[in-house]
């Protein structure tokens, strides 16, 4: 598909004539590239591990270089203030450019209502191991929005978690201000506050709930080292209150966790990796990742580099090399090298099916093709407020696959937190039929039973799974008339045939031949991305919804219609099914 032409509000267009592969290997719009060739700034070799689209894919957007050059121009008028480079220019590093200030504020779309072209960017999100500059970049950008990005009135937080970290987050942001010889006079520093009187400005740490609430009209926000906050509440807070703001900018900068689940830091890593992996689509939302593989050497310099886009310069080539040998050395000090220097969550679990490989099996399912034929089914209710899933299997004619369909439900007062966590996809999945919205805050199982009577009346089912465990008056109901139901205890030795069995189909699929053909089911394909496994000694798995960041009703449910589909008398064998399973 060719790119779309972007001009810049001025008309000229960025001349994109740089080599393609060069700009896939390092992972940079042409639009971006251009502007670092033009202004002399050096392509950085240093690609981070995650990053989002551009923004420049966004509707509208166009790209313009002087709101880079206006970025580029405040940093250079402020001043180091520590270490070797104190007094020196504040220039950003060639990665920072092209990975950060040239996306985030180069990218704008015109706005109507606020009159004129507006960023694209509204949450910013940066990753990167310690002693890589985070630092001086969020103090950058915080002194840019106080005091020129043109906003009258511009309140800018800081958030912190304690007096004591508020310390840490504001003094280097204050000295920044204070040294610079040229907002002398034009910005005024105080214990706890730094104000821009001709624009009405102010920029001051806030360490609680009740301090964010108190301007509640945000234009900036800076979140440094985002794991240490305990909960969401907080910068919840400050994120909420820039609706009235006509390009705000939040901004969170932090090194990685140890891959505790379900933290704060998790859900926004988790949503950054959605948004890189096309599992979600949010404009607004920019982020990049840099860390090592867990496969890396964590020793070889390549290694240093791949994880440190500052490597060299800071952090410096002999800081890296005394950490990792005070690593080899000690194992306690290895889980804190691998975190705080190679951006490794080192809890982190390995993903047990890929998004690639899923939309690999995409196909096409067409639910008039398949009435009349043979049929198993898996129910999953969950928690009668939130998702509930019902997947249907069909056996393929050839005996090598399944073809895969999906019935979602959500209670309408629970959309609008489903939208929160999906980037607004959740509504748009009930305009177009994938998920069904059932009247108020908790699922009308109903709405559930009359589903599934239809569905008995159009397909040749055999058995229709469920856990015993959430058995309701619904099952009883549906039992009562003769259903074919089936209880499917989930724990390990009844789920890891089924999760295995769906991992080999997923594996064994093609694009042109696909193995579990679902048809690109949108709620499913999030509920795959969102998928977290358990994992007894023998090495058997079982879907984990604690362990998940967000919900996978819909992976559950096929595991349980999956189990039903190896319980049925055998016919031939085929992909999904070998000798792990003839026992079952």
């Amino acid at each position: 598909m060719p790119r779309k032409t972007t001009r810049s509000p001025k008309g000229k267009p960025p001349a994109a004539y740089l080599d393609e592969a060069l700009l896939s290997r390092l992972k940079l719009s042409p639009e971006v590239a251009w502007y670092l060739t033009e202004r002399g700034i050096p392509l950085p070799d240093c690609p981070p591990k995650v990053i989002t689209p551009s923004p420049g894919e966004a509707p509208g957007a166009v790209f313009d270089p002087g709101r880079v050059d206006r970025v580029l121009k405040s940093f250079h008028l402020l001043r180091h203030t520590q270490g070797k480079w104190a007094g020196k220019p504040l220039d950003p590093d060639p990665w920072q450019v092209a990975y950060v200030l040239a996306p985030v504020f180069g990218w704008v779309r015109h706005d109507a209502e606020a009159g004129g072209y507006v960023r694209v960017v509204r949450r910013l999100y940066v990753d990167v191991p310690r002693r890589n500059g985070k630092t001086t970049l969020a103090g950058g950008i915080a002194v840019y929005l106080l005091a020129a990005d043109g906003e009258p009135g511009a309140q800018v937080y800081a958030a912190a978690t304690s007096e004591k970290q508020a310390r840490f987050t504001f003094d280097p942001i204050r000295q920044i201000a204070e040294r610079a010889p040229a907002l002398k006079g034009n910005v005024k520093a105080f214990t706890k506050r730094i104000t821009h009187p001709a624009s009405g400005s102010y920029f001051t740490v806030v360490s609680s709930v009740a301090e964010a609430m108190h301007g509640a009209n945000v234009h900036g926000g800076i979140i440094d080292e985002l794991h240490v906050h305990r909960g969401p509440d907080l910068v919840e807070t400050i994120e909420t209150g820039t609706g009235s703001r006509r390009q705000p900018l939040v901004v969170i900068i932090t090194t990685a966790d140890d891959g505790r689940q379900e933290s704060i830091y998790d859900r926004r890593r988790q949503y950054i990796e959605q948004l890189a992996r096309g599992a979600l689509t949010d404009p607004d939302s920019y982020g990049v990742v840099w860390g090592a593989d867990t496969e890396d050497d964590p020793f070889a310099e390549e290694t240093l580099r791949k994880a440190n886009p500052g490597y060299g310069v800071s952090p410096s080539a002999a800081y890296l090399r005394g950490a990792a040998a005070e690593a080899r050395q000690s194992p306690a000090d290895l889980a804190k090298y691998l975190r705080l220097h190679l951006g490794i969550r080192t809890k982190q679990s390995t993903r047990y099916i890929r998004l690639e490989d899923w939309d690999a099996n995409a196909g096409i399912v067409d639910e008039q093709l398949l009435r009349g034929r043979e049929a198993y089914g898996g129910l999953d209710l969950a928690s009668t407020s939130d998702l509930c899933a019902l997947s249907w299997l069909f056996p393929e004619d050839d005996g090598e696959g399944l073809a895969a369909i999906w019935r979602f439900w959500v209670p309408e007062a629970a959309l609008r937190d489903l939208d929160k966590r999906t980037a607004g996809a959740a509504s748009r999945w009930v305009r177009e039929g994938w998920l069904t919205a059932t009247p108020g805050n908790v699922v009308d199982y109903d709405w559930i039973r009359e589903q599934i009577r239809r569905d008995l009346d159009a397909f040749d089912v055999r058995s229709l799974g469920y856990d015993p465990w959430n058995a309701s008056q619904l099952t009883n109901d549906l039992a009562s008339e003769r259903a074919p139901l089936v209880k499917v205890r989930q724990g390990f030795i009844t789920m890891s045939p089924a999760m295995k069995a769906l991992q080999r189909l997923v594996l064994a699929g093609t694009p042109e031949v696909p193995r579990l053909r679902h048809g690109g089911n949108p709620v499913a394909r999030w509920c795959v991305d969102n998928l977290a496994v358990a994992m007894d000694p023998a090495g058997n798995v079982k879907p984990d919804k604690a362990r998940a960041g967000e919900k996978i009703d819909g992976v559950s449910s096929l595991a349980t219609a999956m189990s039903e589909v190896l319980a049925r008398p055998p016919v031939r064998k085929s992909v999904y099914e070998d000798g792990d399973f003839e026992a079952i």
